[in-house]
């Protein structure tokens, strides 16, 4: 998701996110998957498991990692439960959230549009430096548990018997006055030595995961950042910062780069003429401020070398995502971040013409130099091996895990590239694309990337046109209420933040589910709204649970509290709660209820 936008800082009542201890999270894990099969609702039919034959790792800036995808910096990769249900879908890289030195955010809401390619009005952290830290620490320490919990491994290991090397990467924003501030530096010395943090939760681990308690966790839990900065940003400042992370904190840098690069001309031509999007309105002015492109290939070479000097890595991310005019109305907001398909086809032209201006400069097929090249833009199950295959490492995901299925629509996309790797007859991503090396020069391309996006541009953007890329989400002619609803399952798998759960319904009550929200995890975001067939907001019309007293306490509309002896208690004064709260109750009591395990 975008994370460019200057914002202000948050004056709500009470912050949008509660992070859930670690207690809390363990304490589901074991309940959940003995109960329910799952891990934090995805079902183990969706868990990667790597196949025996063929490896899927890379190496990130030096860094070994299983597998080529993860979540891109946004709403998959900011609280720990997110991080988790990635790695279970088989992410093995994770681009940690952008965190700046504003870390009390108000984001105006809906801040996500996924109705057809993809916009949001998102941008950095919503959780306090201090908590991110301990998410990110959290995160780490739950991966190196389940990695080793006997119960779980046999559905994630590989053939070492083990679920295989991941990375967690950095993000940082947005200036360099904001990143050399004391708060941020001391952020990034907790991620690089997370010792004393990883010794205070120690005490938060429940049974049955008591003897993981003296493990020796990973305590180094970051080493590499990926900068982001605002649209306009002086190359001067860019510079500045990318040194002052490598020399002040012994980094290895990504900078993410722009769309704008290519130029107004270019990406409006690409966008609206060639894609067909006649209903996107490209911002001319965000180009004039942006890095140009004479002056970014000066600086990737400038910082490339400046890396090196220093004995560090150095490489490029495409792209963020490009700058648009809010021209439909849905969220509050005058400019909004475009992402989805045409931002694909943008990012993989940028890295073509990147390619062409620096031969021998990346590492990719055809060019064989040094400079890294991670890719997040419209990544799916349908284009990761043409996109893996141009040699990025690796192609981070957002806009497809905010559609239906969510986190389990990971693990497909794994086992489509496996697919196509064994049809090819290879056995590594190195060979894969040397496969598709040789196809290139066959075809007379010098190199995968022009091949690819040759194909991307002269078959008219099929599947990246707006043509392809109109269907809107189901809808039905009916008011979604708080007890009963057609049962889609879309609010659970499309909330990044795993805030939605189903239970059984009761025998008195028609439907075969009933969806509960657990309010201190919804961010009110938007996207289950956008996907929801009735018309409502799930995050508002359905029972929105609280374990905190005192979040339930400065928020307002309905609501329930889950009293530590498993009683409800309904929001004081508020007549729909005071009413729904038996049924609430006795939801959770049942049977088949309170798949969290907080009631029992």
């Amino acid at each position: 998701m975008n994370l460019n936008h200057p914002g202000h800082a948050h004056v709500g009542d009470s912050p949008p996110l509660t992070p859930m201890s670690l207690t809390y999270l363990l304490g589901r894990v074991n309940h959940e998957f003995e109960s329910r099969n799952r891990i934090f609702d995805l079902p183990t039919g969706r868990f990667w498991s790597p196949d025996d034959d063929i490896d899927l790792g890379f190496d990130f800036l030096g860094r070994p990692a299983a597998t080529p995808i993860g979540p891109a910096a946004g709403p998959h990769s900011q609280l720990a439960q997110n991080i988790v249900l990635a790695w279970l879908g088989g992410s093995r890289l994770f681009e940690l959230k952008t965190v700046q030195i504003l870390d009390q955010l108000e984001i105006a809401r809906p801040c996500i549009d996924m109705q057809t390619i993809g916009y949001n009005i998102e941008w950095s952290q919503e959780l306090s430096l201090a908590q991110s830290l301990t998410e990110y620490v959290k995160a780490s320490m739950l991966l190196d548990i389940l990695g080793r919990w006997e119960p779980l491994t046999r559905h994630v290991a590989g053939p070492d018997g083990t679920p295989g090397p991941h990375v967690l990467d950095m993000s940082v924003g947005y200036d360099l006055a904001g990143i050399s501030n004391e708060r941020v530096a001391a952020f990034i010395r907790g991620m690089h030595d997370a010792r004393a943090e990883i010794d205070r939760l120690r005490a938060d681990i429940p049974e049955p995961f008591s003897q993981f308690r003296d493990l020796d966790f990973t305590t180094a839990l970051s080493n590499t950042l990926t900068l982001s900065t605002f649209h306009g940003c002086p190359p001067e400042e860019i510079e500045q910062i990318t040194k002052h992370l490598i020399d002040v904190h012994d980094l290895d840098v990504i900078v993410k780069l722009n769309p704008t690069l290519l130029g107004y001309d270019t990406v409006r031509a690409i966008v609206n003429d060639e894609l067909g999007y006649d209903d996107v309105s490209v911002k001319e002015r965000a180009f004039a401020e942006d890095l140009q492109f004479d002056r970014g290939v000066e600086l990737i070479g400038e910082l490339n070398t400046y890396a090196k000097d220093r004995g560090h890595r150095f490489g490029i991310k495409l792209t963020n995502t490009l700058v648009v005019d809010n021209i439909k109305g849905w969220m509050p907001e005058d400019t909004m971040y475009l992402s989805g398909p045409p931002l694909h086809v943008l990012a993989s032209s940028l890295l073509d013409r990147l390619a062409t201006a620096l031969p021998g400069v990346f590492d990719i097929p055809g060019h064989d130099g040094d400079i890294m090249v991670s890719f997040s833009a419209g990544v799916n199950r349908d284009n990761l091996a043409d996109t893996l295959a141009m040699g990025v490492n690796p192609a981070t995901v957002c806009s497809d895990l905010l559609k239906p299925g969510g986190y389990g629509r990971l693990a497909p996309m794994l086992k489509s590239l496996t697919t196509a790797l064994g049809e090819a007859g290879v056995d590594s991503l190195g060979r894969w694309r040397a496969v598709c090396q040789e196809a290139a020069e066959t075809e007379g391309f010098t190199s995968t990337v022009g091949h690819y996006v040759h194909r991307l541009r002269s078959e008219g953007g099929q599947p990246y046109s707006r043509e392809a890329n109109t269907k809107r989400p189901r809808e039905v002619d009916n008011e979604l209420e708080m007890f009963g609803c057609v049962a889609c399952n879309f609010c659970i798998t499309v909330c990044p933040n795993d805030a939605f759960f189903s239970i059984p319904s009761l025998d008195d009550q028609p439907d075969r589910q009933q969806y509960l929200v657990w309010a201190e995890l919804c961010n009110e975001c938007g996207n289950c709204m956008t996907f929801c067939p009735e018309t409502g907001d799930p995050a508002v019309v359905k029972p929105r649970l609280f374990v905190d007293p005192e979040v339930f306490a400065a928020r307002t509309g309905q609501g329930f509290l889950i009293e530590p002896d498993g009683s409800v208690t309904a929001r004081p004064g508020d007549i729909e709660s005071e009413e729904a709260a038996p049924v609430v109750a006795r939801l959770l009591r049942s049977p088949a209820g309170d798949p969290m395990g907080l009631t029992s």
